[in-house]
């Protein structure tokens, strides 16, 4: 468990989680010059849902670029992601391998746009 910004900041600049914007949008604000360091309830939650990601399957893969790709992006719910799969044949079945993903929170000023 990080005891200060600068380690938490370590931490936190991850990417590749999924569903890292909505996990992250109570940690965000612990990483704000303004603001005094304190894990809350929630962050701790969130910090345990972020480290337990970092240890769980699905794997990213190397992309295969002799097989096709599905391109997913989301910009919804105050956060933007994308997620590039790639489609394997596994048992005659199509099964899609995550290669990429990315995910941030909307910012305030983004927000606005309307």
């Amino acid at each position: 468990m990080p005891q200060n910004k600068k380690k938490f900041s370590h931490f936190w600049g991850l990417q590749d989680i999924k569903d890292f914007a909505s996990i992250e949008r109570s940690l965000y604000r612990l990483c704000d010059k303004e603001t005094v360091f304190e894990m809350t309830v929630e962050t701790v939650k969130a910090f345990k849902s972020l480290r337990q990601a970092l240890t769980t399957c699905p794997l990213l893969l190397m992309p295969d670029f002799k097989l096709p790709f599905k391109l997913y992006i989301d910009a919804s719910g105050g956060g933007l992601a994308a997620a590039i799969h790639e489609i394997e044949i596994i048992n005659n079945k199509s099964v899609e391998q995550p290669i990429f993903s990315i995910s941030r929170q909307i910012k305030t000023t983004e927000a606005r746009y309307g």
